[in-house]
């Protein structure tokens, strides 16, 4: 076989394995739960408008809704893990990432925590709060994208955001857990909200 010949399969077959490692599980642990073309192993509780895919991003944008992952990874059966996403609000939107929670059909979601999206909200707890539970005030900018960093231990909340730790919150042993689900869902809270999601992935932790 020519040089050129084995080179150009060379070439192929590293680009292959990229693109492998990008939209399957990589090295370090981390699994995909967003595809970046359809909303494929998600499933919306009311208004499914609420949620449409644009440029490789889930645009949160319509009447109060909720998206929770319904598909293949682990089952969506997760309990210890870390979560990646990175979020841009719109000015005045507020929206959510629900951790540990579970599909219902209406209303505000009543396992889990959520941790906030919200930036420039009239609600005054911001982005990367353990909602009603541990606040924050301190707001990121809207248009503009940074990461959410969630990790789930046990009783234990950690949030971090372009991995500065914002939150470490552990349930007390003698209190009832919220941490009941064993998925993560996404929110659309009013119809002047506009969020985007991009770069969803999980790790599974050992227990």
């Amino acid at each position: 076989m020519k040089t050129i010949g084995r080179l150009a399969i060379l070439s192929f077959g590293i680009l292959a394995c990229a693109r492998a490692t990008s939209v399957g599980q990589s090295n370090d642990g981390w699994i995909p739960l967003f595809d970046g073309q359809t909303l494929n192993g998600w499933r919306v509780n009311e208004n499914p408008a609420t949620f449409s895919v644009a440029n490789g991003e889930i645009v949160v944008h319509g009447p109060t809704a909720h998206m929770f992952y319904d598909g293949p990874v682990l089952n969506h059966q997760f309990k210890d893990f870390e979560l990646k996403v990175d979020v841009l609000t719109k000015p005045g939107a507020n929206s959510g990432v629900y951790v540990r929670t579970a599909f219902q059909p209406t209303d505000w979601p009543s396992n889990g925590y959520e941790v906030q999206v919200n930036n420039s909200h009239t609600d005054w707890r911001r982005t990367g709060s353990l909602y009603a539970v541990r606040d924050i005030r301190e707001s990121m900018k809207d248009n503009e994208w940074f990461t959410l960093h969630t990790i789930v231990q046990g009783r234990r909340v950690q949030i971090f955001i372009n991995e500065r730790q914002v939150v470490d919150y552990t349930e007390p042993d003698t209190s009832k857990t919220r941490l009941t689900g064993s998925t993560i869902a996404l929110q659309g809270h009013d119809p002047n909200s506009e969020v985007h999601y991009r770069n969803i992935f999980i790790k599974p932790l050992s227990p």
